[in-house]
């Protein structure tokens, strides 16, 4: 399904299995998806392709999940893209580090592919229903 109207999605986790089921479950309820494995790739694509969300987790070389979207919030081409952030069970993240960025939302792992695409429905919704 390539819909050129579809919402794009960024997705950056070191963690291969993550970003391919994430991906997945993202592209069969209609989103366009790119994806990035470290933060500074996260970065380069974000400003590159201007995605309606970025899903990221925290703990990644290079440059941590929360350094990601301090960049993008900083960056007055990316400053209004919203973030979703994947966490450890149990780290939460202060209200400061959610207040000078655009993080609108915290999932903690593991979570279920049906969680994120909840959560990402509720930030941006998305013309197209899900087909699988």
């Amino acid at each position: 399904m390539d819909d050129a109207n579809a919402k794009l999605i960024l997705v950056v986790d070191d963690e291969s299995h993550i970003l391919h089921v994430v991906s997945l479950k993202l592209r069969n309820a209609g989103y366009q998806v790119v994806t990035a494995q470290d933060g500074e790739e996260g970065y380069e694509l974000a400003l590159q392709c201007h995605p309606d969300l970025v899903i990221t987790d925290f703990q990644m070389p290079f440059m941590t999940g929360l350094e990601l979207c301090e960049k993008l919030k900083d960056n007055p081409t990316s400053a209004e893209i919203p973030a979703l952030m994947l966490t450890a069970r149990g780290f939460s993240l202060n209200a400061s580090d959610i207040a000078r960025t655009e993080i609108r939302g915290v999932l903690s792992k593991p979570f279920s592919p049906r969680e994120v695409l909840s959560r990402v429905e509720e930030l941006i919704g998305n013309e197209v229903t899900e087909t699988a």
